[in-house]
């Protein structure tokens, strides 16, 4: 790699690292939010709502992709095309599965009449565990260009893997707030 690559590189990595700085923000906010109004006074009670099956299902599904994304980034580093796609196919794969997971989820809390307005406690759930949902939606946006990106290799090979290094940082964050996700929102209310 030209030291004039690694330098842009280098800048598009801290950029990216500032960007995931502000999200981690936005984030805190949103689970002191939840935790002000978790419990609500009036409504139902996280306990009445969650269900541990559904959470425990979701959550193998998208924390096995960060698994799979690991060894799709260790087929680009030792350049094994077939490596690198079936991954990333597979890290697809299973962040389309958590999406359906947590649309089921969302789409029976209401059947249940257990809407956004029902009470603070819900909406508050419905905004960070949404948002997650949104950053995973766009994840899954992202991994489909990879895949375009990889079979018509149009950029070269140093960009790619540099597209897929920033990728990963982002797709470990989301993985990472779900975790979080998992300890403060269901957690506390399921054990």
């Amino acid at each position: 790699m030209r030291k004039q690559e690694a330098e842009l590189f280098q800048d598009k990595k801290v950029g990216f690292f500032i960007y995931l700085g502000v999200e981690a923000v936005m984030f805190a906010v949103l689970f002191a939010t939840y935790m002000i109004f978790t419990p609500a006074g009036s409504g139902p009670y996280p306990s009445d709502v969650f269900q541990a099956e559904m959470v425990l299902l979701s959550s193998l599904f998208l924390l096995s992709s960060s698994v799979t994304l690991y060894v799709a980034e260790k087929g680009i580093q030792a350049r094994k095309g077939k490596k690198t796609l079936l991954s990333l196919g597979l890290t697809l794969g299973l962040a389309i599965v958590f999406l359906g997971l947590e649309s089921y989820e969302f789409y029976t809390f209401v059947q249940e009449g257990y809407g956004l307005s029902t009470s603070v406690f819900l909406s508050s759930f419905y905004v960070l565990v949404g948002l997650h949902a949104a950053h995973v939606t766009f994840g899954i946006g992202w991994m489909i260009v990879l895949f375009i990106h990889y079979v018509r290799p149009n950029v070269s090979y140093s960009l790619y893997k540099e597209k897929q290094t920033i990728f990963s940082y982002y797709w470990h964050f989301v993985d990472c707030i779900w975790v979080f996700i998992i300890l403060i929102v269901y957690l506390p209310y399921l054990v």
